[in-house]
């Protein structure tokens, strides 16, 4: 099974198998502490996926084509910016391969290449911070997914919040008074709701708080609102350079929206929507994207072309790249979509007769050779509007420096 394949997978058992525990679920028995690695110490370097300083998976350099109308035009790379002035603490998806009911805390190749597709590119912005935890592992999560029994599931996905909560803690030591971003896809997003609802919200730390890129998971406000729901004071980002505010989507096919068994999409709570922020178009945000047109905005999206893709896309008439990454500017278009409990970021591509570039995009949960319409397309969260998050963090350091 490819590196993308597993990826899928991991992706889609996680979002299955979220606990959703109620007073009269039957508590989980523990997991036994011989079957767990020991907690992992974030003061010693070595238990950090990426940290400033180190030779690692975000201090990498990407080599980045960009993707015209008209073909293949210049080459690019991406580069770490030492003097970058705020931080980002990343929580990486479900990846893990490792056999446990939780994942050792060795990273392996898919830890690493999951770090350098989704945030290694932030670096330009800021200083990147990912620990290693002991995260519910693809194993663990189709069994649950299989069985219908969570019973590992629950106290494994606490144990690994644990460690979120740990390695916060240290992060901010290290940190000390800097600006910071958060940036989470999926089992991340979860752990980074929490924290934020546990740690931030309504606390000092939210002052330092530039934003919370919150991608693949359903982040929750009342209709019509841009405040309340999953978080009580903090709101959703609606202007571009507003700071202490969330960025979130989940992601679907303008032509496939979520269905009634969706995973992502429809929100558990009555009153409240799924939010929707469009990283292209911030300043068409607000309570008006509840009661009006929504705004289209074409995406700044960056692609690791070298991971194979399901089903394959050519990605230009002239051939694949020489490079690994690809970036297309305006090749998707996305709005938000609003109608009661629903809520996502609705893409396509526009017609582009004559048109060197592919028309499609990747992203879709495959299984079994068919995609999974509850999922949308999850794998496409980060990549295709990562170069607009990279903007909008920028525009937030900028502005947070102004204001100081």
């Amino acid at each position: 099974m490819t590196t993308w394949m597993l990826l899928a997978a991991a992706a889609a058992a996680a979002v299955q198998a979220q606990p959703t525990p109620t007073p009269s679920t039957p508590a989980a028995p523990p997991v036994p502490a011989a079957a767990m690695p020991a907690a992992p110490d974030y003061q010693q370097d070595g238990a950090w996926l990426c940290l400033p300083g180190k030779t690692d998976a975000c201090s990498q350099v990407l080599p980045t084509v960009a993707l015209n109308p008209n073909g293949y035009g210049s080459v690019g790379e991406a580069r770490p910016n030492p003097d970058a002035a705020a931080d980002c603490f990343y929580v990486y998806p479900t990846v893990s391969r490792d056999p446990g009911v939780v994942s050792d805390l060795v990273a392996g190749q898919e830890e690493i290449a999951t770090a350098y597709a989704q945030v290694a590119r932030f670096s330009e912005q800021c200083r990147l911070f990912a620990p290693i935890y002991r995260q519910l592992t693809l194993a663990t999560l189709n069994r649950a997914a299989t069985s219908g029994d969570q019973r590992e599931v629950v106290p494994a996905f606490e144990l690994a919040y644990q460690d979120v909560k740990a390695a916060w803690t240290e992060f901010r030591r290290r940190s000390g008074d800097r600006p910071f971003v958060l940036i989470g896809h999926s089992q991340g997003s979860v752990h980074l709701s929490r924290l934020i609802a546990e740690e931030i919200d309504g606390k000092p730390a939210a002052e330092k708080m530039l934003s919370a890129i919150l991608l693949g998971w359903n982040i929750e406000v009342p209709e019509g609102e841009v405040v309340g729901g999953t978080f009580r004071q903090i709101p959703l980002c609606t202007e571009e350079g507003q700071t202490g505010c969330v960025i979130t989507y989940v992601t679907y096919r303008a032509d496939a929206p979520p269905p009634e068994v969706a995973l992502f999409g429809r929100a558990a709570t009555a009153g409240r929507t799924v939010a929707c922020t469009n990283p292209g178009a911030l300043n068409g945000g607000g309570p008006a994207q509840f009661t009006q047109a929504p705004v289209s905005a074409l995406l700044d999206s960056y692609w690791f072309a070298a991971r194979p893709t399901n089903p394959p896309i050519r990605w230009s008439s002239e051939g694949q790249p020489s490079v690994p990454f690809v970036r297309t500017e305006g090749l998707v278009e996305a709005r938000c979509v609003h109608d009661g409990a629903v809520g996502y970021l609705a893409l396509s591509i526009p017609p582009t007769p004559d048109d060197a570039r592919t028309d499609q995009f990747p992203g879709d949960i495959v299984i079994g050779g068919q995609p999974q319409p509850g999922w949308g397309t999850h794998l496409a969260d980060m990549p295709v509007a990562q170069g607009d998050l990279i903007r909008l963090v920028a525009e937030q350091v900028g502005a947070f420096g102004q204001r100081r």
